[in-house]
Formats: structure tokens, C-alpha cells, sequence
């Protein structure tokens, strides 16, 4: 059965009616080109030879995705939000979470995060960071969470031995800390991530015990 025509209010040739827009089905095709040009942002960031991401333009994500750079400005305003896309994106792929992390999360999210290394180009991470915002910020967000995570267990230090305490973890939880023991002490792997998850239970057991890193020194 055909569908009628809709009259001309002006008597001329009737006008044919217009097709339905699916939005749905448009919704669908934007998470899809996001989605592809996410993961081309994860594919490039897997390439870099170093941990800087000044390569991980719209125009390189764009050609990596297969779409236009113009397209990619469509889903991401700005590089730093398709940055944080892509480091979302890789945090999911590790199965890392700074959400409530605790102190008793710490050396398995750790040990997730060594787990994909081997995933990396990267030929050496024991370099000075990059600057770029989005690693800034990933910084930022790793340090909140470990103060965060040594917080309920410090009520009574100084802010200072609290922080202390969460920066000894950072170190631990530190590429350049595992990249250290499987180059200069010739750990593999699966030692280093052991060696490094031993330690940060030492750290976590005096924390728990309530035994400070003392900062005063002898004399103070």
C-alpha cells in the first residue's frame, strides 16, 4: 500500500512526505565513529616511541581512524578532551580505577598497570615527564587517590607525613621504579611486579600500624 502524497497548500503538485529521521539510529553511528576514533587515539598513544603525546594530534588520530580531521573536531571540542578520552580509554584497558581506591587496592592496581607495559613502544619510561595537560592531570588524579587511599589511616598526622606516605607509594607505584628492576637488577617481569607489590605491602602494613615516615630526623 503506497503512502499518499501530501497536498500543496498552494494547489500545486502535491509535495512527496517527508521520510522519518531515525536519531536513534543516528545516535548509534556517532558512538560508533566516537568509538573508532578513541581507539585509534589508543593505537597511536601504544606506538609512541616515548611517553609524550605531542603526536597524538587531531590529524593523526583522524588518519589513523580512517575519517576526516573535520570529524574528529565533531566528537572532541578540544585535543586535551580527546586526550582524556584516550587515557580513560587506557585506564579501562589495564582494568585501573582511582575510584575509592584503598590501601588495600594499591599493589593489585599496580600490578595491572606493569601487567601492560609489554602493550607499549615505549623504549624507556625512566625519562622526565612530559608536560602535556592531559598527563598533568593524570598525574593529579593518581595523587589524589593515593592520599585519598592513606587518608583513614593518618587521622592523627601532619599533612605533611600524610603526604609522605602517599608519595612513597607513588614512587613504588612507578613505571621508572619496575623499568629500575628489571634493567639494573635484571628482575623479569613477574619479579619486578612481586618486588614492587612486596615493598608497597611493607608500606601499607606500617601505615596500618600507625608508624610514621620520619620527616624531623634525628635532631628534631
Amino acid at each position: 500500500m503506497s503512502v499518499s502524497a501530501t497536498p500543496d497548500p498552494d494547489g500545486n503538485e502535491p509535495s512527496r512526505p517527508r521520510r522519518r529521521y531515525d536519531s536513534s539510529l543516528r545516535r548509534e553511528r556517532a558512538a560508533e565513529t566516537r568509538e573508532r576514533i578513541v581507539a585509534a587515539g589508543s593505537a597511536l598513544v601504544h606506538d609512541f616511541p616515548r611517553w609524550d603525546w605531542r603526536g597524538l594530534t587531531f590529524r593523526a588520530v583522524a588518519e589513523r581512524a580512517g575519517v576526516g580531521e573535520r570529524t574528529v573536531y565533531r566528537h572532541f571540542g578540544t585535543e586535551r578532551e580527546l586526550h582524556d578520552a584516550v587515557m580513560h580509554r587506557l585506564q579501562e584497558e589495564a582494568g585501573v580505577s582511582y575510584a575509592e581506591l584503598g590501601l588495600d587496592d594499591i599493589a593489585d592496581v599496580t600490578a595491572r598497570a606493569f601487567a601492560t607495559l609489554s602493550s607499549f613502544a615505549v623504549a624507556r619510561w625512566a625519562a622526565p615527564d612530559p608536560q602535556q595537560p592531559a598527563l598533568v592531570a593524570e598525574n593529579q588524579r593518581r595523587h589524589d587517590a593515593l592520599i585519598g587511599a592513606v587518608g583513614p589511616s593518618t587521622d592523627d598526622w601532619s599533612d605533611t607525613e600524610r603526604r609522605a606516605a602517599a608519595a612513597m607509594l607513588d614512587v613504588l607505584w612507578s613505571v621508572p621504579a619496575y623499568e629500575c628492576l628489571i634493567t639494573a637488577w635484571n628482575l623479569d617481569s613477574d619479579q619486578a611486579t612481586r618486588t614492587v607489590g612486596w615493598v608497597i605491602d611493607l608500606v601499607v602494613g606500617a601505615i596500618r600500624a600507625g608508624r610514621r615516615p620520619d620527616l624531623a630526623g634525628p635532631d628534631g
